[in-house]
């Protein structure tokens, strides 16, 4: 990686809903969908799935700091999740659906464990913050037809994001 490149690694659900939210800023190398934070060498979906792996899915963002900062980026995130809830996110229920930041260094780490505080502040939800914020692990990339889904399958993406109910409570309570 350049000097010009840093990575941040976020869980919010399903990875096909988190992807389109970071892939539209000049900044933004790229994101790409996977899973961190298991005990399973070079898992496949299919066993990510089963919840017995231990992994999240999640997307990895490699972007340019000096043009687009990790504050943003935890500024576009957290309105993507519910971070209330530990047993998955929205219609996708199971530990590797679970939201949490993964922090890549100290700077992360801090910037993460403030923008939280600040979501406990704010007074905004009434459930305990349970968002993990962990050290960044193994990252594995996802099969290739989980990549970029969204633009992909636009059709499939756009009917299983308006029944997850993510929207609805991004309006709710993010508006």
């Amino acid at each position: 990686m350049s000097k010009q490149t840093a990575l941040a690694t976020f869980a919010g659900g399903c990875f096909w809903c988190m992807v389109k939210p970071f892939d539209q800023f000049e900044g933004i190398h790229q994101v790409v969908s996977g899973y961190m934070g298991g005990h399973v060498a070079d898992p496949t979906y299919e066993q990510v799935k089963t919840g017995e792996t231990g992994h999240f899915e999640v997307v990895q963002i490699s972007y340019d700091p000096s043009v687009f900062s990790y504050q943003q980026l935890l500024d576009i995130y957290w309105p993507q999740v519910d971070p209330t809830d530990d047993g998955g996110q929205f219609h996708d229920r199971g530990s590797q659906y679970r939201a949490a930041i993964f922090y890549h260094d100290e700077e992360q780490k801090q910037l993460a464990e403030q923008s939280k505080q600040s979501i406990i502040d704010s007074g905004r939800f009434q459930q305990p913050i349970v968002t993990e914020i962990l050290p960044a692990s193994t990252f594995y990339r996802a099969e290739t037809h989980h990549q970029d889904f969204y633009k992909k399958n636009k059709k499939y993406y756009q009917e299983d994001r308006a029944k997850s109910g993510r929207d609805e409570f991004i309006e709710n309570h993010w508006s």
